[in-house]
Parts: structure tokens; C-alpha cells; sequence
């Protein structure tokens, strides 16, 4: 085992990826220097035909990427902030997502697209702050959302080698913490929820970056009450087994997630425990989402907006009773 920050097992993930594989590249705006520092040292090592620096045109190079997907390759998409899904829609959901499906099974879209500031980066206002993956879980892309960094280099593994189109979300506020990470190879399967904690009163599912601020919140009230935390870390396909197990356990449920409120997947998590062990819950489901408004750049506003440990605390105390 080794101690290694969440970033360097991207770095990690990046460079074993071009090794592994001889048919993957990666193409990006300004990831030939590393803007965002997830990419440093691969042109030194893999040259710049296999590291391509793009344009500032995204329906171009998912193009080029779904394109070259097609033709046999593995191209790994990166994107500078977490908003480029929205320009490069058409692509990302009329091509990658469904072409197995209007071709017949006839070709395969093994593309990986990462986000290194997913979530909120803290004071990045609007343009920057969204957390897109909702929309793109319901239009049926596959989607992961590691929070700690031996989740991020197991689903990484694992995103690079599916044949269908993979989006990594790599939440900005965790992107710095740091885990233990064995040494040796190991993959984490897509659809496979970690129990982060036991618990007996209540189970608390986070997502993301929320994790880190579930797990405080449980170590604070413990022994008062006893919070389970899961973390789906993949959320198309969910784990719905590992969830419900737990709510079958503790009987009562929290779903935290940073993105927004309406249509969102706390409100998709929820409805499913709902439904489906709906006879084993002591008190309603309970939500905890960011507002319905853009982001503000003003930290005291942007505060407001993200739900932080004392809503979900108050949330716990509530379904408690």
C-alpha cells in the first residue's frame, strides 16, 4: 500500500492507460502542459501524437474522438471545467451514446471523457460550478463519480476498458485528499456502491464530493445515532442491491448529492428506495441537494447554495424523528 493523493493516481491512471493500450489517445485543450495538472509528463513519455492539444471546439474533437472510437481506437476525452458536456451534447448523446444501438451492434464507442473540476471548485460562480451528470444520466451515458482516490483508480481501469462511452467526474473539493492505494493491480467494476461506513440508524447514500462531508457529520453524532454512509461511486449502472440492503438494515434513508434539487439524482435515489422497500422505512426518504440556482461567485452565496454538514445533520436528525 502507498499513500498517494487523488491526483497522481489520475496521473497514474493517464499514463498506465497509453501504456496498456496502444490504440488510446488523449485529446484536450491545453493538456500538453498540464493546465489542469493531470496530464503532466505524458508527452515526455508518449509523444505528441498519442497527447493532443484541440481547439476550443468541442463538438470537433468528441467528433474526431467518437470518429476514431469507430474505427478501433480508445480515445480518453478531458475537459478543463465541468460545463464543456453542455456544448458538445449533440455528439456526447446523437452519436457516442447511441450509435451501438442505431448501427445494430455493428460498432463500439470505447470513449472515456474525464472532468477534473467536476462539482463546485469554490468560488468559480455559475459557468463553473454546475454538476452536469443528472442530464447525462438521463439520457443513459454511463457515469462514475470516485471520491477518494482508490476509487479513482479502480473505475478508471475499469472506464477505460468498457466499449461504451464512460463519463469520469472527478469532484474538484475532493481532488486533493489522499487514501491508501494498494500497489498492486486491482479494478473496481462499474455499478458496484462501496460501504464507506457501518451503521445501524439511519443510512446516509453520498455522492462525490458530499462524501467526505457524510462522513464527518456520522463521526460527529456517533454514538448518538449510528450513520451507515454508501457511496455508489458508479451511477448509471447504480447499485441499487448494496442500497437497499442498507435501508432493509438501518430503516431509514438520506440522499445527499451536490447537484441541483429538480431532476436530480438524490430525487431518482430516493424514489427508488421508495419504491422498493417502501414497507421497511420508519419515516419518509429524505432529500439534501443544492438549490435550483445558478452558482454564485461569492463564497458567502455559494455557501448558501451547497448543502454542507449542518443541513445534512439537521436532514439525519429529521428522518430520526
Amino acid at each position: 500500500m502507498s499513500d498517494q493523493s487523488y491526483i497522481s493516481t489520475i496521473i497514474q491512471s493517464y499514463q498506465e492507460s497509453l501504456a496498456d493500450y496502444d490504440d488510446t489517445f488523449v485529446v484536450g485543450e491545453d493538456i500538453q502542459h498540464a493546465l489542469m495538472g493531470t496530464t503532466r509528463d505524458l508527452v515526455a513519455e508518449f509523444g505528441e501524437e498519442r497527447v493532443w492539444d484541440a481547439p476550443i471546439s468541442e463538438q470537433g474533437f468528441h467528433g474526431l474522438a467518437i470518429g476514431a472510437a469507430m474505427d478501433g481506437k480508445r480515445p480518453i476525452i478531458e475537459y478543463q471545467i465541468n460545463t464543456m458536456a453542455y456544448m458538445a451534447m449533440d455528439q456526447l448523446v446523437n452519436n457516442a451514446q447511441k450509435l451501438r444501438h442505431m448501427t445494430h451492434g455493428q460498432v463500439s464507442i470505447p470513449l472515456t471523457i474525464t472532468v477534473p473540476q467536476a462539482g463546485t471548485p469554490g468560488g468559480s460562480a455559475a459557468q463553473h460550478s454546475d454538476n452536469p451528470y443528472p442530464s447525462l444520466l438521463n439520457l443513459g451515458v454511463k457515469t462514475v463519480v470516485p471520491s477518494t482516490p482508490y476509487d479513482q483508480l479502480g473505475l478508471f481501469r475499469s472506464a477505460v476498458a468498457e466499449d461504451d462511452p464512460v463519463m469520469v467526474f472527478w469532484p474538484a473539493p475532493v481532488i486533493g485528499n489522499r487514501s491508501e492505494v494498494p500497489d498492486e493491480h486491482y479494478t473496481i467494476p462499474l455499478g458496484e456502491a462501496d460501504v464507506k461506513r457501518e451503521g445501524e440508524d439511519v443510512t446516509v447514500v453520498a455522492i462525490g464530493e458530499k462524501v467526505p462531508d457524510v462522513l464527518a457529520v456520522a463521526e460527529r453524532l456517533d454514538p448518538e445515532i449510528s450513520v451507515e454512509v454508501v457511496d455508489p461511486r458508479t451511477l448509471l449502472p447504480l447499485d441499487e442491491e448494496t442500497i437497499l440492503e442498507s435501508v432493509e438494515k438501518t430503516n431509514r434513508a438520506v440522499v445527499v448529492d451536490a447537484t441541483n434539487r429538480t431532476c436530480g439524482t438524490a430525487g431518482d435515489i430516493a424514489a427508488r428506495i421508495s419504491d422498493a422497500a417502501f414497507w421497511h422505512l420508519d419515516a419518509p426518504v429524505k432529500r439534501v441537494t443544492r438549490a435550483d440556482v445558478p452558482v454564485s461567485y461569492s463564497p458567502p452565496e455559494e455557501e448558501f447554495v451547497i448543502p454542507g454538514e449542518d443541513t445534512i445533520t439537521e436532514a439525519i436528525r429529521d428522518v430520526m424523528g
